[in-house]
């Protein structure tokens, strides 16, 4: 359903109205001072990123890329607060691991925490048999 925006000519106040379905647009009023001479304004709109375009925008950054090489972990956190919003981001401990990494923690104590909370471990794979 699209939104018509008209600029009234005679107020200069901006009039938004919402048409149901495909129809032409329909004769409109100012909604401040009822004046039918109005200009159609034509309206900006976003084009939502898709995940490839997100990678491809992280990936065209050198300097972030250079430090996530040098394996920096508020780049990590940078290049992850990017890609908020995609999937990869709705995880339930995003934003305890965003949190660590932004304060410069290591990513590998990140997740062997992580290990150790999920199984019991912390990457130990030896087991104690009697």
């Amino acid at each position: 359903m699209p939104i018509y925006e008209y600029r009234c000519n005679n107020c200069h106040c901006k009039v938004s109205l919402l048409v149901k379905g495909f129809a032409e647009a329909p004769q409109a009023a100012c909604t401040r001072c009822g004046s039918k001479d109005l200009t159609r304004l034509f309206s900006t709109f976003a084009r939502l990123k898709t995940d490839q375009d997100v990678y491809e925008d992280i990936l065209g950054d050198t300097d972030l890329v250079n430090r996530m090489m040098a394996n920096d972990p508020k780049a990590l956190a940078e290049w992850s607060r990017r890609l908020e919003g995609s999937e990869a981001t709705k995880d339930s401990e995003y934003a305890e691991t965003m949190e660590r990494l932004e304060r410069g923690e290591s990513w590998q104590s990140i997740v062997s925490d992580m290990q150790a909370r999920e199984f019991g471990t912390a990457g130990d794979d030896s087991s104690e048999e009697d």
